[in-house]
C-alpha cells in the first residue's frame, strides 16, 4: 500500500500531539501562596507558611506544586507577588494574603486575570458585596460581625453599659468598627470613644489616655497579632480597670508571650480550633480541628499551633475538595480549569475545617457560621474555652 506524504505528516502530527496530550493530562496542580511571614504581621503569616508543608502533595490523583512568596506585610509586595505568580508561574490558584490590606489590594490582579483567590484575611471587605471581581475571591477566616456580635454580647451579658474602641488605621480597624458599631446598637451598647493606630507604632499612650478619660465600662481592641498587644498594656500601665475584648485577630501564643500579664483576663471570639481539645466531645469542629492541631503539633512542636495555621489549613481544605470536581472538565495550567475550580470551590458543601464548617454559595464566598466561632479567656498565660 502506498502511503502519501499527507499521510505521513498527519501520522507525525499525531505521534507529537500524544505526548503533549499525556503531559496535559497529567499537569501538577499549582498553587501559589503570598504570606506575610515577616514584618509586622509575621506572628501571624509564619505559621501560615509552615502550615504548606503539612499539605496534600496529590489531588485527584495529579501532583500539587506549591509556590509560597513572602510578602513582609507590605500591600505593594503583595501585588507584585499575586502578578508574578500568575504571570511567571501560571498558578491554578492563590492562597493569601495574610493582612486585610493586602488582600484587598490583591483582588484587582486576580480578578482581571481571572485566577481564584482564598484570602487568610478577616475583612468582609474582601469577599462582599460580590461583584464581578469578588465573585474570583474567597476567604476562610470568620467574618468579622459574627465575631463583632460575639463581642457584644460577652459586653451584654457582663454588665457593660459603655465601650470605648481603638483599632488599626487601616481596612482592618475600619472594618471593624463598622461591624462593631452595629453589634453594639443590637445590644444596646453606648459607643462613647474611638481612636486609632497603625500596626508600626512604638507608642500609644496619646490614644490611650483619650479612652481612659472617656471612662468606658470595657474597651474593644481591634488588632491582630502582637501589635494588639501595645494598646493594652498601655491600659494597665495608665490604670484603666474595665473590662479589655480583643478580636479574633490575636488568636495566637505570640499575642500571650508580648503581652504577658497584662493580657490575663483578656475575651475575644475565636475559631474553635484555638481551643480544640477543650471542646465539648459532641462540638461539631472538634475533631477536624484536632486532625490540624496534631498534624501541626507534630511537625513544629507542642504548643506551636495558631489559628492563622489554620486559616491556611482550611484554603488547602477547599482546594483539596474542589479540585477533583474542576478536573472533570478541564486540567490543571488552562484558562478552562481555573473557571472550573471557581465553581467548584463555589459549591463547596459541608466541609469541616480547623476553624468550622464551610457551605460556600453565589451569595457567600465565606462560608462559615455559627459553629465556626467560639468565646474564649486569657487564664494563667494561656487560652481557656468559655462558651460556644
Amino acid at each position: 500500500m502506498r502511503i502519501t506524504r499527507r499521510q505521513t505528516l498527519i501520522a507525525t502530527a499525531a505521534g507529537l500531539a500524544a505526548p503533549s496530550l499525556a503531559w496535559a493530562q497529567n499537569a501538577p496542580l499549582t498553587v501559589g501562596m503570598t504570606v506575610s511571614a515577616t514584618g509586622p504581621a509575621a506572628s501571624l503569616g509564619i505559621p501560615e507558611k509552615n502550615t504548606v508543608e503539612l499539605m496534600p502533595k496529590t489531588i485527584g490523583g495529579q501532583a500539587v506544586n506549591y509556590i509560597v512568596l513572602d510578602d513582609a506585610s507590605d500591600t505593594t509586595t503583595a501585588v507584585t507577588n499575586t502578578r508574578k505568580l500568575i504571570g511567571e508561574h501560571k498558578v491554578d490558584v492563590i492562597i493569601g494574603s495574610t493582612t486585610t490590606p493586602n488582600s484587598l489590594a490583591m483582588i484587582d490582579v486576580v480578578a482581571e486575570a481571572q485566577v481564584p483567590m482564598i484570602s487568610m484575611a478577616a475583612s468582609a471587605r474582601i469577599v462582599e458585596p460580590q461583584d464581578a471581581k469578588k465573585r474570583w475571591v474567597f476567604k476562610t477566616p470568620q467574618n468579622d460581625i459574627m465575631m463583632a456580635v460575639a463581642v457584644a454580647q460577652a459586653m451584654a451579658d457582663g454588665g457593660i453599659k459603655s465601650a470605648g474602641f481603638i483599632g488599626f488605621a487601616d481596612a482592618y480597624g475600619e472594618g471593624w468598627w463598622q461591624e462593631f458599631q452595629k453589634a453594639a446598637g443590637i445590644k444596646r451598647l453606648n459607643l462613647i470613644a474611638n481612636e486609632r493606630f497603625n500596626r508600626t507604632d512604638t507608642s500609644v499612650t496619646g490614644q490611650v489616655l483619650k479612652l481612659v478619660s472617656a471612662r468606658p465600662d470595657g474597651i474593644l481592641i481591634a488588632g491582630s497579632g502582637t501589635p494588639a498587644a501595645l494598646p493594652q498594656k498601655t491600659l494597665k500601665e495608665r490604670g484603666y480597670a474595665g473590662k479589655i475584648f480583643q478580636t479574633h485577630g490575636v488568636a495566637n501564643n505570640d499575642f500571650l508571650r508580648v503581652g504577658g500579664k497584662d493580657v490575663e483576663g483578656t475575651i475575644l471570639p475565636a475559631g474553635p480550633m484555638l481551643v480544640a481539645n477543650q471542646l465539648p466531645a459532641d462540638h461539631p469542629v472538634r475533631k477536624s480541628a484536632l486532625e490540624y492541631v496534631n498534624a501541626y503539633e507534630a511537625k513544629f512542636g507542642k504548643g506551636s499551633v495558631s489559628t492563622f495555621g489554620g486559616h491556611a489549613w482550611d484554603a488547602g481544605l477547599l482546594v483539596g475538595r474542589a479540585a477533583p470536581e474542576a478536573m472533570k472538565k478541564a486540567q490543571p495550567g488552562t484558562a478552562a480549569f481555573r473557571v472550573a475550580l471557581r465553581d467548584a470551590l463555589e459549591g463547596v458543601r459541608e466541609l469541616p475545617g480547623a476553624h468550622g464548617i464551610f457551605n460556600m454559595s453565589p451569595a457567600d464566598h465565606a462560608g462559615l457560621d455559627q459553629r465556626g466561632r467560639v468565646l474564649v479567656t486569657v487564664a494563667n498565660g494561656t487560652w481557656k474555652f468559655l462558651s460556644a
